[in-house]
C-alpha cells in the first residue's frame, strides 16, 4: 500500500510551504488544475481559521485588560 502523503496546515509558515509544494506539483504534472485548486482552497480556508482565531484571541486580551482598567 503507497503512503498516503499530508499536507501540514498547522500554521502560517506550513501553509505557505503546502501552497508551494502544491503549486510545484501543479506545474510538474504531479497533479491535475483541479485538485490543486481543491488543495489551494483547503489552505485558504485553513488561513482563514488561524486567523480568525487569533483576532479572537487578541480581542479577548483586549476586553480583559478594559474589563481591569474600569474597575
Amino acid at each position: 500500500m503507497p503512503r498516503r502523503k499530508t499536507l501540514k496546515l498547522s500554521t502560517p509558515a506550513d501553509i505557505r510551504r503546502s501552497i508551494g509544494r502544491i503549486s510545484n506539483m501543479i506545474l510538474n504534472g504531479e497533479i491535475d488544475a483541479k485538485r490543486g485548486n481543491a488543495l489551494l482552497y483547503a489552505c485558504n480556508s485553513a488561513l482563514n481559521v488561524i486567523k480568525t482565531s487569533e483576532l479572537q484571541t487578541k480581542l479577548d486580551e483586549l476586553e480583559a485588560l478594559l474589563m481591569e482598567s474600569e474597575r
